[in-house]
């Protein structure tokens, strides 16, 4: 007997597990490589790199690749940068390039 399809929620979860320690996952949604897609990338690696050394996972969607995600991830512009864990998730929309912004807003390293 197969075994039933696991929720995103639940695939998340796992994958937290995995993770030893505490480590940000975060997912950078963009559309092709367009300037402002390529400053968010380059923002968003710097800021994780400066704030986060080795305790992050960022992962790059390009939607014009994978649009579907964009329905399930409920992404409604970009550059939209969500951390995905720890959870509860949170997102910034922009470019990246304010770090204030965006450590406070995906609550990034004790910012709040």
């Amino acid at each position: 007997m197969e075994e039933p399809a696991k929720t995103p929620e639940e695939s998340l979860k796992e994958a937290a597990e995995r993770i030893v320690g505490e480590k940000y996952v975060l997912r950078l949604f963009v559309v092709g490589m367009t300037s402002r897609s390529t400053r968010a990338v380059a923002n968003i690696r710097s800021i994780c790199e400066a704030h986060l050394t080795g305790g992050y996972e960022l992962q790059v969607v390009d939607l014009y690749e994978e649009p579907a995600l964009a329905q399930s991830e409920q992404i409604v512009a970009a550059p939209t940068c969500v951390r995905r864990f720890p959870l509860p998730q949170r997102r910034v929309v922009g470019d990246m390039s304010d770090t204030g912004r965006v450590l406070t807003g995906l609550q990034l390293g004790g910012h709040r």
